[in-house]
Order: structure tokens, then sequence, then C-alpha cells
């Protein structure tokens, strides 16, 4: 009786005048059932753990949805003599210059779940663009601080990425959403580098210096780069890219321990940021003043989900 009040959370209760116990039933309560997985102790610190990390993604994104769980958790893992509170003490999810998801997540992820379409209203930061369409979810993925919704478009015709907290308005539709195949969206989504991925168009060379060697050559920047070590104790990396504006804000994390050696149209881009900000600093770029479109490139946007 112990165990299924203090780990299950089961009505039962005691009764000296019925002499004995006796399930109470709250009839506004849903009926209560047995959990159909038992876990271990190390299961459920695993849980805990997961619990605790999904919570900081975005404090507030997930709360109602996690809630209930947490609180079923840390009383299973009280009756266990698991010290849930270490978990949210000591596990720490930072997420610097992260974006806060918007209003419309709840929706946007209640059609992706229900496989239903949605139609939005979205605000492009690249061109300052409104547009309406109705799209079909097909994922929601958290990269770099902040939600994006991969979809296929019915206005375009194909695939695209939207930064859920540009979107402006978001509606459920009746219509059942376009069901596409894992391998066509990990092709299109995860075979260039970047969250605005699609078909790769180059592959990018790049030298990084030995001191830096170090640390790049432990890093992940796609999952079909190649790296190798030169003489010099320098590394090159070789990556798939499509769009190069994402793959140019990276690379200038590394100067000047890093040499674009191909492809000359990136390599011209890196060096237009690098011209651009020492003129924004009061310095001389070192090609004088760059096109148009080479301002245009330096800005360091992200094409718009068009």
């Amino acid at each position: 009786m112990k165990a299924l009040r203090e780990w299950f959370g089961a009505p039962v209760r005691h009764d000296r005048d019925r002499g004995g116990y006796f399930y109470d039933r709250d009839p506004e309560q849903p009926a209560f059932e047995l959990p159909g997985i038992w876990l271990t102790a190390d299961e459920l610190r695993a849980l805990v753990t997961l619990e605790t990390v999904l919570s900081g993604l975005r404090p507030g994104l997930l709360a109602d949805c996690l809630r209930p769980l947490a609180r079923r958790l840390e009383e299973l893992a009280v009756a266990r003599r698991i010290r849930v509170a270490e978990a949210t003490r000591r596990i720490r999810v930072l997420e610097p210059a992260s974006r806060p998801p918007g209003p419309h997540f709840g929706t946007v992820a209640s059609a992706l779940l229900d496989r239903r379409q949605v139609h939005i209203e979205y605000h492009g930061r690249y061109d300052d663009s409104r547009t309406a369409r109705d799209v079909s979810p097909q994922r929601l993925v958290h990269y770099r601080g902040a939600w994006y919704l991969d979809a296929w478009c019915h206005l375009r015709k194909g695939l695209r990425s939207f930064a859920v907290e540009r979107i402006t308005a978001a509606r459920l539709l009746e219509g059942r959403a376009r069901e596409l195949d894992d391998a066509l969206l990990d092709r299109f989504y995860a075979s260039a580098y970047g969250i605005f991925a699609g078909e790769p168009e180059a592959w990018a060379i790049l030298e990084f210096a030995p001191r830096a060697a170090r640390w790049v050559a432990e890093e992940t920047w796609h999952p079909r780069q190649q790296g190798r070590r030169l003489d010099d104790g320098a590394w090159e990396l070789r990556v798939p890219y499509a769009r190069p504006h994402e793959l140019a804000g990276d690379i200038l994390r590394w100067v000047p321990d890093v040499i674009v050696r191909e492809p000359p149209e990136l390599r011209e881009l890196v060096r237009a940021r690098l011209d651009a900000g020492l003129r924004a600093f009061g310095g001389t770029g070192a090609r004088g003043a760059a096109s148009p479109s080479a301002r245009r490139d330096a800005s360091g946007s992200d094409p718009p989900a068009s």
C-alpha cells in the first residue's frame, strides 16, 4: 500500500470504520492507472536530467507540457531517495544570444505533431518582407539558441526554413500535412552547411593555423566534412555548403588563424566582411570601397525563406 501511494500516487486511503483500505476516486479527476513503464533508479535519474535540460532550453517555452512530468518525476524520485534538487542546481543550459521563440510556437508545434497544415504570416529579416502562406510542418529544429520550422511551403512549392520568432500569426488548418520522406528531408537540410541549407553548391577549403588546429580538429562543422593535418601542423577542413552567409560568419570567428583557400567567391565574401568591419571601426579596408553586392553580402544576414 505504501508503494502504491508513494511511488505511483494511487488514491488509496485507510478508513478504520470500513476496516481497511479503499480506492478514493474523485469523479472530477481522471481515473487512476498504474504506469505502463517501470523505471529503475538509473532510468529515473536519466529522466530527471533530461527534464532539467529541456526546461533550460527556454524558460516558459515547454512549461505547461513539462510541469506535470516534472511533478511526477519529483514524486517518484523522492520515493527512491534521489535528490532532484541536485539536477536543477548542478546542470546548466547556457544559450548566449538566444532568441525567444515568439507567441506562435505552440500552434506550430501542434500542427507538426497532429500532422496538419498551418497558415502562417511571416516577417522576413533579410529583406523586411511580409508574406502569408500555408505550410506543411516537417520538423522543429533548435539551432544556436533559436527555433526553426522546416516545412513544405504550398505557396513556393518547395521546402523552406522559417525562424519561428518571425512568425507573426499562425492558424491551424483542416488539411492534412504533406508527408515527406526522412531521407529527402535529410538530403535537403543536412547535406550543406548551416540551418538554411539546400543541396550543396560548392565545397569550402579552409586552412587553420597550428594554434587553432587543436580546437578545430575536434569540432564537427558538418557530418560530411573532411579534415587532415598538414605538414606544418595546420588543419585543412573541407565543408559542403549551399549558401555562404552563415559559413562566412563562422570563418570570421577564427580570424586571424584561418585562410579560405577555395572557392574564390567565398574568400571574397569573407574579405568584404573584414573590410566593412575595419571601416566601421574607423580603419581602412584592404581593398578600398566595396562593391554594392559585397556590401550587401557583408551584412551577415541569412537569406530569407522566400
